[in-house]
């Protein structure tokens, strides 16, 4: 297979023995092409690995004024967990002000997410494309990359990339500081649940916890560190493990206020005091950190902001300007859940 940015029309052309112009037809959307000449040129483009850049796409049609905005494949991301859909108040905000309208997959089967991009793609239904998470190898970055197609991140990569448009906050500094507090209050074994380790944020977060706790003198034990899906049963289950263990933590750092959840309901049920026993700190500070019958510490992360901010690197690589980036910021607020007094 040639390279992407070397094969060109005529390649697509010759291999589905049509003319370039037909091609170009079948990037435009033109109507007047069949479907069964069009599913032979999207075939051919797919198996030479060739798709227009942005700059090409936009002269062979009109903009659609939609953006494209990839939701989690899992259902139940997007319902239970409170991150999404203050994310996306931020991103119908931030497109009403822009003049753009949302299209929003609706696919929840697994590894889905690269599917649907080409689909929208090669549809012509949008202009450009939201990702609302990031992974570490992440195939619908390098694709997007690729065929040079306008898109924008919520959260960002390990790699470094300078033609990427993203907005994250600072999620290294934010673990740092609150494994760096709760040391300070006196905690000497902190535990750690993470989100999927396959997400940028999710080892982020390890990187600062486990940097604050080198410059805090504490040891680093992987046996306190646990990775999971964002969800209650992940709290629940290492909630469950960490309880029994001996010695017992005393502090732990949840990198989800819904993951949090499952594990507080786990230490009220064995009798372990919060925060006296152990003292729990958590990101997102939604509506579970603020109103729990024990209301949690928790990492304000401003997901309103995060989607608003990602509308407003979208439209500036639409615009053909790469590199945009934003960092939000974030505010820790202390309650009850650390606040007590260490044993």
């Amino acid at each position: 297979m040639k390279n992407v940015g070397k094969v060109t029309v005529n390649d697509v052309a010759e291999l589905a023995g049509v003319s370039p112009s037909t091609v170009s037809r079948v990037i435009s959307n033109n109507p007047k092409i069949s479907q069964e000449t069009r599913d032979k040129v999207q075939k051919c483009m797919e198996e030479l690995g060739y798709y227009p850049n942005a700059i090409a796409r936009s002269l062979a049609r009109s903009m659609t004024g939609t953006i494209g905005v990839i939701m989690p494949t899992r259902k139940e991301d997007l319902f239970l967990n409170p991150f999404f859909p203050e994310a996306l108040r931020g991103i119908v905000k931030g497109a009403s002000m822009e003049g753009y309208d949302l299209l929003l997959s609706t696919n929840t089967e697994k590894s889905g997410e690269l599917n649907i991009i080409k689909n929208f793609i090669r549809g012509s239904k949008v202009d450009g494309i939201i990702l609302m998470s990031s992974k570490v190898n992440d195939e619908c970055v390098d694709y997007l990359r690729s065929v040079d197609f306008p898109f924008a991140l919520i959260g960002s990569t390990f790699r470094f990339d300078d033609k990427i448009n993203h907005v994250d906050n600072d999620n290294y500094m934010a673990a740092y500081e609150v494994t760096r507090y709760l040391s300070m209050i006196g905690r000497k074994r902190i535990a750690m649940i993470g989100g999927d380790e396959k997400l940028t944020v999710t080892q982020k977060r390890i990187e600062g916890y486990r940097k604050a706790l080198t410059e805090s003198n504490l040891p680093f034990e992987e046996r306190l560190l646990f990775t999971g899906k964002f969800d209650e049963e992940t709290g629940y289950r290492y909630g469950t493990e960490i309880a029994k263990m001996v010695p017992r933590p005393d502090a732990l750092i949840v990198t989800d206020d819904l993951i949090a959840f499952g594990a507080v309901k786990v230490f009220r049920l064995m009798n372990i005091s919060i925060p006296e026993d152990m003292a729990v700190a958590s990101f997102n500070n939604s509506v579970l950190s603020r109103y729990s019958d024990t209301p949690l510490t928790s990492v304000d992360i401003n997901a309103t902001a995060l989607g608003e901010g990602s509308v407003k690197v979208l439209v500036e690589a639409i615009k053909g300007v790469r590199g945009k980036k934003i960092i939000i910021p974030y505010t820790i607020y202390k309650r009850q859940s650390t606040e007590g007094k260490a044993p």
